[in-house]
């Protein structure tokens, strides 16, 4: 008992001396207001650290794992015109991850988000109100591009393109609410036609197509007399 006591009393007087050297204040309303810092219970360890401005984050933030040390998690600098944020996620070794815009809690506008073992971008990400809308690219760690994808309010929409690592066009398959629905195409490794159909909400519909040296060499419909 009276080594928790001890426990306690420690972490009570690290809470003093913060207050008294100017972190951990409130304004005349009880709005957090200048300089604060907060540590992980029981722990040395920073979980946040940054600025407010009588109740607002200003400038700077820096958001702490358990095991970060010096090396924080997420930086967040905040606009001093709006509710918005330019934001930067890390790796425990300092790796940049993603880096993009935030409005509140949610993701604005172009998000890049890196290789693991590079500092090359992996995919371009557009968001509107926390969702991913637009046009989404990811890249091969070479730079070409894999996917071309397109979003509406979260769910894929549209056509989209799926490449090889030397610039091929594989895949153009369309897509509505999220399901494979419309014309697809299937390119071999030289950017020939090899499979051409169509997909209804997700499954194979109608008639399909397999070629061989640009003929056609098969024929099926779907669906099938079994249900398949």
């Amino acid at each position: 008992m009276r080594s928790t006591g001890l426990l306690l009393l420690f972490f009570l007087n690290l809470s003093l001396c913060a207050a008294q050297e100017g972190y951990n204040q409130f304004d005349a309303n009880n709005e957090r207001h200048g300089p604060w810092k907060k540590y992980f219970e029981g722990s040395r360890q920073l979980r946040y650290e940054g600025q407010f401005e009588h109740g607002k984050e200003v400038g700077t933030f820096k958001f702490y794992c358990e095991d970060c040390k010096d090396q924080p998690m997420v930086v967040k600098e905040f606009s001093s015109k709006d509710n918005t944020a330019d934001v930067k996620y890390f790796t425990i070794k300092g790796k940049l991850v993603s880096e993009g815009k935030m409005e509140g809690k949610e993701r604005i506008g172009e998000w890049l988000y890196y290789h693991k073992k590079s500092s090359d971008i992996m995919s371009r990400e557009n968001y509107l109100d926390g969702k991913i809308h637009g046009k989404k690219i990811t890249y091969y760690p070479n730079g070409q591009i894999t996917e071309e994808l397109s979003y509406e309010n979260g769910l894929m929409q549209g056509e989209n393109h799926y490449y090889s690592p030397e610039g091929i066009l594989l895949k153009k398959l369309r897509y509505s609410n999220d399901q494979l629905h419309g014309e697809a195409t299937y390119y071999d490794a030289s950017g020939n036609v090899s499979i051409k159909g169509f997909y209804k909400e997700g499954k194979k519909h109608g008639l399909w197509q397999y070629y061989k040296n640009g003929e056609v060499v098969l024929e099926e419909t779907f669906p099938k007399p079994d249900g398949n």
